[in-house]
């Protein structure tokens, strides 16, 4: 792949925002042949008898493509990945799962396991949570396959990898919760559950210990994921967090980088149409989208994020700037968030006030215009608050979001090595 068709992916994912690390990726997945009974239709008596049986609790185990180290390498190097932690082929598989909603009510979820084709026989597991998505099929177990990159880079080392769809997206029933945290957790640490069982059928068992990393939104739900695992009587032993460019200071770094430009405009317009409107079904924001939205805009915006819009088709539905999309009041209230939107705000914006006993690297990039550097900051010094001192590795002043991604994957993955 040349320098103009890289540069080409990167600015067709920009379009869009943050999600996940790059495109151009994978060909042709094998044909499924399902190992258990196929998970019921969205919303069918038999799905919710399933949710019930148990958080955790697999409901199907899919197998969707083998590949060989070379063939790994091949997905990974063209895109500037360092791949020279490759050591074995991989093995992909999609899980469907039960799990809850944000009012804890029983549903489903599905999401990507990985598994080296070598290595010890009892795997360590990495629990790895993709960025910002708005199309179903762009998350880890879906057909688009850009976001199973970093879980086959970990799985290529030796380790397990978990990685969830979240709510929503993939093959889960209803709309994504989007930047809500506590669902997203809730969704990541059943999902450990499920690989766990599906790894152990497949014969390959998982030890209790669990790497965290995540990119983006994902860097952000690692973090609050690196606290639930670390709960007495999660199940699970952390052994090391390693997230990349989260959002984890929305309202200190996250929403001031929209008003002062450290933010794209164009990735702004989509995070903020992407967060009020699913916020609003979670923390009412509105009672009409024409209270925030500027016209034409509020006819579309939450159509545009029912999860069948491509990345491309939203951006072209939505204004260049922040201040043409939201009414003058709502502009003011992105600068000097209170009420409702204060609310939404304080429930996503604790992923880093609590004190890990395993040792954290936050990950990011001084050149990011999607997720200000200022948050990795903001996280630090949360965490430096309950006497944990968290090492921030900048990848420079030329790494854009993305760029973040590609050179702090393979890092984190050498990180990971060094602590067994």
């Amino acid at each position: 792949m040349t320098t103009q068709q890289k540069q080409s992916n990167r600015l067709r994912l920009r379009r869009g925002a943050a999600a996940v690390v790059l495109a151009a990726v994978l060909g042709g997945l094998a044909a499924p042949v399902a190992l258990a009974a196929p998970a019921a239709p969205t919303g069918s008596p038999a799905a919710t008898a399933s949710a019930q049986s148990g958080r955790g609790h697999l409901i199907s185990l899919i197998p969707l493509e083998r590949l060989a180290p070379a063939e790994v390498t091949a997905r990974l190097a063209p895109l500037g990945f360092d791949a020279s932690t490759v050591r074995y082929g991989v093995a992909a598989y999609r899980l469907t799962y039960a799990t809850v909603d944000p009012q804890g009510r029983p549903t489903t979820a599905t999401g990507l396991l990985v598994l080296p084709r070598g290595g010890p026989h009892r795997l360590d597991l990495v629990s790895d949570t993709h960025g910002t998505v708005a199309t179903r099929d762009d998350a880890p177990s879906g057909g688009a396959g850009y976001n199973r990159l970093t879980p086959y880079l970990h799985a290529s080392a030796g380790r397990a990898v978990a990685a969830p769809d979240y709510l929503g997206l993939g093959g889960g029933p209803g709309a994504h919760p989007y930047m809500d945290t506590r669902s997203s957790v809730t969704a990541s640490v059943d999902m450990l559950e499920a690989a766990r069982t599906a790894a152990g059928r497949l014969g390959r068992p998982v030890t209790r210990d669990v790497y965290a990393t995540g990119f983006s939104q994902g860097g952000q739900v690692a973090m609050a994921l690196g606290r639930e695992l670390s709960r007495p009587g999660s199940g699970f032993r952390l052994r090391g967090l390693a997230p990349i460019a989260g959002p984890y200071d929305l309202d200190g770094s996250e929403l001031p980088g929209i008003t002062d430009g450290r933010v794209a405009p164009r990735t702004a317009v989509f995070y903020l149409t992407y967060f009020l409107t699913a916020q609003n079904r979670l923390h009412p924001l509105y009672a009409d989208p024409a209270e925030v939205f500027r016209a034409p805009y509020a006819q579309v915006v939450e159509s545009l994020f029912d999860g069948s819009h491509q990345v491309e088709d939203i951006a072209a539905g939505l204004p260049a700037s922040p201040e043409e999309l939201l009414t003058p009041a709502w502009y003011e209230n992105i600068r000097a968030p209170h009420g409702a939107l204060r609310t939404a705000l304080k429930a996503n914006d604790e992923a880093c006030d609590w004190k890990p006993a395993a040792p954290v690297r936050l990950y990011g990039g001084s050149g990011d215009t999607d997720v200000p550097f200022a948050n990795a900051l903001a996280c630090a010094a949360d965490l430096a608050r309950h006497g944990v001192r968290a090492k921030v590795v900048d990848q420079g002043a030329d790494a854009d979001h993305f760029t973040s991604a590609i050179r702090s994957a393979p890092q984190a993955v050498r990180w990971f090595d060094s602590l067994r």
